[in-house]
C-alpha cells in the first residue's frame, strides 16, 4: 500500500548519524553534506516507487553534486523480512544502477525514526545550515516516468535553496512503499 509523509516541519536540523555503506565505509552526514547543502532519501531495492524512479533520481544526484549539494540514500528496511533489502542486495543495486553517492545501511532504524521517514522514496531536501527546506517528491512520476516537460521538482528546489535558503512554498509529498520496520518483541 502506498504511504506518504503526513506531517511536515520545516527548518528541523538534519539528525546526524554513522552508517555502513555499500562502498565499505561509515558516513556521517558531515560526510556527505555539501557546500550548498545535503539530500537525504530514504530508498529501498524492492519497492516499485523507487525501481520507477531509480535512474532518475542519480541522473538528478549527478546534476545536485556537481552543484555542491551533497547526497545520500539510506535503505532502513528489515532485511530479515525482507531479504532483497539485504546489505549484499543494496550492493548489487548500488552497482546496477551505479550511484555516484554513498548507498548507507540503517540496521537499527534508528536514522530513519530520527528523520521521521515513512515511505520509499522520502526526499529530505537541506540548506547549508542543515535546516530542513525540503520534503517533496523528485518529480510527478510515480510508478511510471513523468509526462516530457514535467518539472524536476527536486533539482529546481535544491537549487533555489542553494541560491536563496528559501523552502518552495509548494511542496507535494513524495509517495511509495512504506519503511518495513522491525518488528519488537516485548
Amino acid at each position: 500500500m502506498a504511504t506518504t509523509p503526513e506531517h511536515i516541519t520545516l527548518d528541523t536540523p538534519a539528525a546526524d548519524f554513522r552508517l555502513p555503506a555499500t562502498d565499505g565505509r561509515t558516513y556521517t552526514l558531515d560526510d556527505v553534506a555539501g557546500e550548498n547543502g545535503a539530500v537525504i532519501v530514504f530508498i529501498c531495492n524492492h519497492c516499485p516507487y523507487v525501481k520507477a524512479v531509480i535512474d532518475r533520481l542519480v541522473a538528478d544526484a549527478r546534476v545536485l553534486m556537481r552543484k555542491g549539494v551533497g547526497f545520500a540514500a539510506i535503505c532502513s528496511n528489515d532485511a530479515e523480512s525482507y531479504p532483497e533489502d539485504s546489505f549484499d542486495k543494496m550492493k548489487e543495486f548500488q552497482k546496477t544502477h551505479d550511484f555516484p553517492f554513498p548507498y548507507l545501511h540503517d540496521e537499527t532504524q534508528s536514522v530513519a525514526r530520527a528523520y521521521g521517514a515513512v515511505c520509499t522514496p522520502d526526499f529530505f531536501g537541506y540548506d547549508r545550515d542543515r535546516k530542513l527546506k525540503y520534503r517533496g517528491r523528485l518529480d510527478e512520476g510515480r510508478t511510471t516516468p513523468p509526462r516530457a516537460g514535467a518539472r524536476r521538482e527536486l533539482v529546481e528546489a535544491m537549487h533555489a535553496i542553494a541560491a536563496t535558503g528559501l523552502a518552495p512554498p509548494d511542496q507535494i509529498s513524495s509517495i511509495g512503499c512504506s519503511i518495513k520496520w522491525k518488528t519488537t518483541h516485548s
